[in-house]
């Protein structure tokens, strides 16, 4: 399932890779995509959507509520 959230806080390469290690840390099979320009990140998991902003979270950044 693909998934889609703005995170804010991602501000250098080294910001990008703390946050597709916490998804990976999350789920290992996920893909992750990155575009800190826009603070999108799309997540290709099985996972649910709160585990992987929890995660996400976790490393410091901020995820946005997603949209209904």
């Amino acid at each position: 399932m693909n998934q889609t959230f703005t995170v804010t806080g991602m501000t250098c390469g080294h910001c990008e890779k703390a946050v597709t290690r916490a998804i990976l840390q999350a789920d290992p099979q996920a893909q992750v995509q990155i575009d800190r320009s826009q603070n999108l990140v799309q997540i290709a998991s099985e996972q649910p959507r709160e585990k992987l902003a929890q995660a996400i979270a976790e490393e410091g950044y901020a995820v946005a509520p997603a949209m209904r």
